[in-house]
């Protein structure tokens, strides 16, 4: 068995390359660019550096970019207000909040004020129902990105074993869902920090999904030979040889595990660079194409 990497970048720049090729031939037929807008409340470091990606990103592929900025004391009624003015702005054709927003913010409540249509994270409630019944719907950027990663590097997914770690709103449910969907007919486990003999569970699936922000949590132990491992932790470690002070680290102990594996997603350059690509997806489909 050759372990093959799963190179979320290389897939990542075709799809721009799509994307950019059917936005020229809008422009061309006398349409207009889709619009995507980001919200960022304070100068978090994380956060500003995805929006910066995601400005690029838009420019790259011939989209037009809005960053509406706000400081850390806005008031959530601000915000609020900020959020209608998007809804209401027949310009723009999706928008985002970034997230973590500070602590006297509801993000809920936020989430909730974005008009679904225009919801291209897919974090509102409209959007999270419609795609459990497998409505159309925009769905949130991370498990979009692991689908089309699975489907584009031609992996089996029918009938087999999905073990996901890690349950929040934003990864691990909404994957599960569309793990189960009928186009994909995996058969799903999600598991938690209440998981009894987790490494024996995970042990046992063919594609194992890593997605727990845990620095190394996954070891040889638990993979099965031949699986197909994703690994969706990306935790800033601090690595005083790096330009940046800090390098990324996955989930999974990745030079013990690739062995085993059929398929492994690095990190970086793995989940990453597909989660930045289907916010431009959704956009699109936002902006009617």
């Amino acid at each position: 068995m050759t372990m093959q990497l799963i190179d979320g970048k290389r897939i990542a720049g075709e799809i721009r390359q799509e994307i950019a090729r059917k936005v020229a031939a809008i422009r061309a037929a006398g349409g207009k660019a889709p619009h995507l807008a980001a919200i960022l409340v304070g100068h978090d470091g994380g956060s500003e550096s995805y929006v910066a990606h995601k400005i690029k990103d838009c420019q790259e592929v011939g989209f037009t970019s809005t960053l509406v900025r706000y400081e850390e004391e806005v008031t959530e009624e601000e915000l609020l207000s900020g959020v209608d003015r998007l809804n209401r702005d027949p310009e723009i054709d999706g928008f985002i909040v970034q997230l973590p927003l500070p602590a006297h913010i509801r993000e809920q409540k936020v989430i909730e004020a974005i008009d679904p249509a225009k919801d291209v994270d897919g974090f509102h409630p409209v959007n999270v129902g419609k795609m459990v019944l497998g409505m159309p719907s925009f769905v949130s950027a991370t498990p979009f990105g692991i689908v089309e990663l699975i489907r584009r590097c031609g992996i089996e997914t029918s009938g087999r074993s999905c073990v996901i770690i890690g349950r929040s709103n934003i990864v691990g449910r909404p994957l599960s869902v569309l793990m189960s969907h009928k186009n994909v007919n995996a058969t799903v486990t999600v598991a938690h920090s209440r998981t009894r003999d987790l490494e024996r569970l995970c042990a046992e699936a063919d594609i194992l999904v890593a997605a727990m922000g845990v620095p190394g949590f996954v070891t040889a132990a638990m993979v099965k030979e031949g699986a197909v491992v994703i690994d969706v932790g990306t935790t800033r470690v601090a690595d005083p040889t790096a330009k940046s002070g800090f390098r990324l680290k996955g989930d999974v102990r990745f030079e013990e595990v690739a062995p085993r594996c059929s398929w492994i997603t690095p990190v970086p350059g793995g989940v990453g660079p597909m989660t930045r690509v289907s916010l431009l997806l959704n956009t699109l489909k936002a902006a009617g194409h």
